[in-house]
């Protein structure tokens, strides 16, 4: 059976963030060696995007059975978007605290990371964020508790954390990765010609 990854939206999250997960996840499920499958969930039955979109999720949150997942992806978005509504929500901060006392993989980019320190889930432990704006996010995540890294993708066990759009495929990628095999990721990588094999 597949692998499946959870893919939690929340209301103002960036688009790139999102697709970046959907997009690598997508080609491994038609050309890896270790096909993946993604579902989209979110807390409203409609979520605005910040740059436009609207998204309408796969599954509705209270119907998620963490026993389906093996991973949980989380784009950031941004505050005057309404990112932090969602994203502080007690129901989805508990379901990141189910998903690391399971052990399994939480991915997140930019300032997702933030939520899943306001979770208790990183306390004592590495991780890092958005580090411009005078580093107001990675502050934040220090007052919850964690080992603030100043690189752009920091792995600390289970859980995956970066610092802004860029690193996105790079976290999908590691996600891939530590769900599947390396071998897996040079493959789906050929195909969406990161590489010229």
């Amino acid at each position: 059976m597949n692998k499946k990854v959870l893919l939690f939206l929340a209301q103002g999250f960036e688009e790139y963030e999102a697709g970046v997960f959907t997009d690598v996840i997508g080609w491994s499920r038609i050309l890896g060696n270790e096909p993946v499958d993604m579902i989209t969930t979110g807390l409203r039955p409609e979520i605005k995007c910040k740059w436009n979109f609207n998204v309408r999720p796969e599954i509705e949150f209270d119907k998620i059975n963490i026993n389906d997942y093996d991973a949980l992806a989380i784009p950031g978005g941004f505050e005057d978007a309404g990112f932090y509504e969602d994203a502080f929500d007690e129901r989805f901060l508990n379901l990141i605290r189910d998903f690391d006392k399971d052990g399994k993989i939480i991915a997140a980019v930019c300032v997702a990371a933030i939520p899943i320190g306001k979770s208790g889930v990183l306390k004592g432990r590495n991780a890092t964020t958005y580090d411009l704006s005078n580093g107001f996010r990675r502050k934040q995540l220090a007052d919850f508790g964690v080992n603030v890294q100043d690189k752009h993708v920091v792995v600390d066990k289970n859980i995956i954390t970066s610092t802004g759009p860029a690193t996105g495929l790079e976290v999908s990628f590691k996600l891939l990765e530590m769900l599947t095999s390396t071998k897996n990721v040079d493959e789906i990588k050929i195909h969406m010609r990161f590489t010229n094999k």
